[in-house]
């Protein structure tokens, strides 16, 4: 354990050099087991997400009843992230690492045998509650133990895993269904979880728990946080399909997620023993490097989704096609991984928010000018530009929000960190969901108010595709003619609308620079000529 006893000097260059060297490799390798579990956690989201009509089909399911298939997993995913400051306390890091990678390993074999619709979605929820500590649980060992909290090395590959698992989720996730089917996206993650139990286990120092802890469980405050974040969750997901609160079940949801949150706050401020401990907000550095992490959640899984529906819907592309347009952010994060470290490391990490900031609303602004014949060429640099700016922002956001924290507080911190920008993910989808609704039917009644059949383009567009039509034989070419015509006013209008949303993800991250005011520089981070 002298890697996490390290003195707190070692954030200094030449200190944290030296201390470096003397960190065994076998730790590095358990801490790597660690980020492989980690990357299972994040990525078993999106695979699963892109395959859903798969599943659909192998469960004989509706659409409405298999939406809970992903519901149910980022519900559990939600309630279980805040928890694991509180089982990290209780177990320690490492116990509650191999517990959480075992349950989620043998959750996943489970979903994989699955029956029915019913039995996925039982294990599948399971699944996501057993896994949500994975994530918080490798974001502290890369702060408690090595040097100082300062490892760049572990911090550059948590960043390049929390961004890269969302960008190739959602290919790989067609490539296994198309290839091997949809029970492989499942299957795939027990050799990877044996794999990080046992190196983790074997790799990584054992922490002192402390069971006693259980008995003063806040079950009232527990209770509190489920419902508060689950419903939370549920409402978000389901709001922008179900009209907000046009529908009663929203209402209801919404209602409980209120009275929940009214609890569950007054507990966390007047419990001797909290479940989460919000005292952490007071921390000017990680309230703000959260609010920032909440954006980064929304450029990252909306930008994710929202790109694979513009080449599908109007652009008509394939999964395979699909998936070489995405994977340049995903090439870009992992040039962009080693820059954002080095640069961390040399220069003030504010500084690299704030470019990595700018070149993520450059990526987000290029995508916004799309039109209805963009492809790999239109958006090859606006992914990259955004690829690189994701990572060149998460990496040092991590590092300045965690960074100023002492070593006890790291771990319930961190899985706060990981709630927020989760709920950024879903509020931002849910928002560009709502948007999409709106804007589409805005343009197409723009679009539809100047396609008056007395004007000479319209009759134009018309008089060429009834004779195409008439030159292929088509029962009725006039009717065809004016199909054509309304589907390609609806083709511009969604190409109108994916525009303004990429524009209003750009003016969100751009507000974040306003963030950088108020970070302040870890005490013990290396100075550099930023200054």
């Amino acid at each position: 354990m002298t890697a996490a006893t390290a003195s707190p000097g070692a954030g200094a260059p030449p200190a944290a050099s030296a201390a470096e060297e003397k960190i065994p490799l076998t730790l590095h390798i358990g801490f790597f087991a660690m980020v492989i579990g980690m990357f299972m956690s994040i990525l078993d989201v999106q695979i699963v997400a892109s395959s859903i009509r798969q599943i659909q089909a192998g469960v004989a399911a509706s659409g409405e009843e298999i939406a809970w298939v992903q519901t149910g997993y980022l519900i559990a995913e939600v309630v279980g992230i805040p928890l694991s400051g509180f089982l990290n306390r209780v177990f320690g890091l490492r116990r509650l690492f191999i517990l959480s990678a075992g349950a989620f390993t043998v959750t996943s074999l489970l979903c994989a045998l699955s029956w029915d619709l019913d039995s996925l979605i039982f294990f599948r929820a399971i699944q996501g509650f057993a896994g949500a500590a994975m994530v918080p649980t490798t974001m502290a060992a890369a702060f408690t133990l090595f040097p100082g909290g300062r490892s760049m090395t572990q911090q550059v590959m948590i960043g390049m895993v929390a961004t890269l698992a969302p960008s190739i989720g959602p290919t790989l996730g067609g490539w296994v269904t198309e290839h091997l089917g949809w029970h492989w996206l499942f299957l795939i993650n027990i050799g990877p979880g044996i794999a990080a139990c046992v190196l983790v286990y074997l790799f990584v120092p054992k922490q002192k728990g402390d069971f006693a802890l259980l008995r003063r469980l806040d079950v009232l405050g527990f209770a509190a946080m489920a419902l508060f974040l689950g419903s939370l969750e549920w409402v978000v997901d389901e709001g922008p399909s179900a009209g907000w609160f046009t529908d009663r079940s929203i209402v209801y949801g919404a209602a409980l997620c209120a009275v929940a949150g009214v609890i569950f706050f007054f507990r966390s401020f007047t419990y001797h023993t909290p479940i989460v401990d919000l005292m952490v907000f007071r921390n000017r550095n990680f309230w703000s490097g959260a609010m920032i992490a909440t954006i980064v959640g929304l450029g990252l899984y909306g930008s994710v989704y929202i790109l694979p529906l513009f080449l599908g819907q109007v652009r008509g592309f394939s999964p395979l096609q699909i998936g070489q347009i995405m994977s340049i952010s995903g090439i870009a994060m992992f040039i962009g991984g080693p820059l954002s470290g080095a640069l961390t490391k040399r220069y003030d990490p504010r500084l690299v928010v704030g470019i990595g900031i700018v070149l993520v609303t450059a990526g987000l602004w290029g995508n916004a000018q799309l039109t209805a014949q963009s492809g790999f060429n239109e958006l090859m640099w606006p992914q990259a530009l955004r690829g690189i700016g994701l990572i060149m922002t998460m990496v040092p956001v991590s590092n300045l929000a965690l960074g100023t924290l002492p070593p006890p507080m790291v771990a319930n911190a961190s899985g706060l960190f990981t709630v927020v920008r989760n709920l950024g993910g879903a509020f931002g989808i849910a928002a560009l969901n709502t948007m999409t609704y709106h804007f589409t039917a805005l343009h197409e009644q723009e679009i539809a108010s100047g396609l008056d059949p007395a004007r000479p383009e319209v009759q134009a567009f018309l008089q060429q595709a009834e004779a195409a039509g008439a030159a292929h034989g088509l029962a009725d070419p006039a009717a065809s003619a004016y199909a054509q015509l309304v589907m390609r006013m609806k083709i511009e209008a969604m190409t109108m609308t994916f525009n303004n949303l990429f524009m209003a993800m750009a003016m969100a991250f751009c507000l974040m620079l306003l963030a950088l005011l108020v970070l302040k520089k870890p005490v013990n981070a290396p100075a550099g000529p930023a200054h």
